[in-house]
């Protein structure tokens, strides 16, 4: 059922948009000898001229600087040299090294190693951070304006000692979120679904497909002019196609793994309060009028997520995942509408996942419920040889 209640792609955009970071990380990518077969390489044995981001897995460097692009907003060009990453010839690249290991030995003396300060910090999607407190406007002034003693909602005011309102615990509003899509035995008569629809990004829109089978294999399908751009999870590995002669492909990584893993879950509505160990609830913002709780899910060592549920209707409304990064945790955010009842359960047909960078809108015209699917699409294509890269 988490086939519903997610994108159809989690990494579709970065499948499509992220295709010259993934180029230009191969032509950095340092030519060697095949890795040991249970020995992932670490950056330094598969890139070249690594200084500061040495003895990570290879695979968290570009999830790394997709994080300093969303910080600074920038892009890649910005400090590397076209088609030669690993050249030095650019003053920012050579900042940004100095910048990295500054934050880290202020986490290092200040937070006993924990990543509290990262670049977004200080950047706030800017290259250069802004030091001097901005002049108010009228507008800034009636957003935050602070409450003084003895004015209404103050210390000393009418609101003071008011009771907060009494939260849902978690395991209710999970409970609720479950009914309010069909019920759990409703939705165990459902084992797979295909959609088709439309997806909207950067001013362009094209057809999709979605394939989903119970409990944790999707695949959806992008049908762009130059071919198909595929994302898929098959219950174990994730992989991303990008139309080329012949497809370029690339599998995922543990941490994008990890995010397919949740978006893949066909019965999401029963599974989720099995997620994380710990739930806390809180007023929930907004989200296209309709008021909210957010319940926030922590498990030790695994990053966080938010869920947001109509306080009237219990549907979930917007969920929000985080991937971890070296430098920083890189936030995605689906919110969902447009709910509709098919099969005895409701779904939404229409989501739209956001990331820094790039947002995209999936709206779905036609679902079938309980078909065959042909097991071969949830096979992961085969990736060329190193030497054909």
């Amino acid at each position: 059922m988490r086939a519903d209640f997610r994108v159809p792609a989690a990494v579709l955009i970065l499948a499509c948009a992220g295709a010259l970071v993934y180029s230009a990380a191969r032509a950095q990518s340092a030519p060697a000898s095949a890795p040991a077969a249970h020995a992932p390489k670490l950056t330094e044995e598969q890139f070249k001229n690594i200084k500061v981001l040495k003895g990570i897995p290879a695979d968290e460097l570009i999830p790394a600087m997709q994080f300093i692009t969303a910080s600074l907003g920038v892009e890649c060009e910005y400090c590397h040299v076209e088609r030669a990453f690993e050249k030095d010839d650019k003053k920012p690249k050579r900042i940004a090294r100095e910048m990295m290991t500054m934050m880290m030995n202020i986490n290092k003396d200040n937070f006993e190693g924990r990543r509290e300060v990262t670049c977004y910090s200080c950047h706030r999607g800017a290259t250069n951070p802004i030091g001097t407190p901005l002049v108010a406007t009228e507008e800034s002034l009636t957003a935050v304006r602070p409450r003084r003693a003895g004015m209404p909602g103050g210390p000393e005011g009418a609101n003071a000692g008011e009771a907060k309102p009494a939260l849902p615990a978690a395991d209710a509003l999970f409970e609720k979120y479950l009914a309010a899509v069909g019920g759990a035995e409703a939705l165990r008569k459902i084992s797979s679904r295909t959609e088709k629809g439309s997806i909207s990004f950067n001013g362009q829109e094209m057809p999709i497909e979605v394939f989903a089978q119970a409990p944790d294999k999707r695949v959806s399908v992008m049908h762009m002019p130059n071919g198909e751009s595929i994302t898929g999870y098959n219950g174990s590995v994730g992989w991303q196609s990008i139309p080329s002669k012949p497809p370029r492909v690339r599998m995922n990584t543990e941490a994008e793994n990890a995010a397919a893993r949740i978006d893949a879950d066909f019965y999401f509505p029963i599974n989720v309060k099995s997620l994380y160990t710990t739930y806390r609830v809180a007023p929930g913002e907004k989200i296209d009028g309709h008021d909210t709780y957010v319940v926030f899910g922590r498990t030790e060592g695994k990053p966080p997520m938010r869920l947001y549920f109509d306080t009237q209707s219990g549907l979930l409304l917007r969920l929000v995942r985080y991937a971890e990064t070296p430098l920083g945790r890189l936030p995605t955010q689906i919110d969902y509408a447009d709910y509709r009842e098919t099969g005895g359960v409701k779904i939404p047909f229409q989501w739209t996942l956001a990331r820094p960078g790039n947002a995209f809108t999936v709206k779905i015209a036609d679902v079938q419920q309980n078909v065959a699917i042909d097991a071969a699409k949830f096979t992961p294509p085969p990736t060329p040889a190193p030497e054909a890269r």
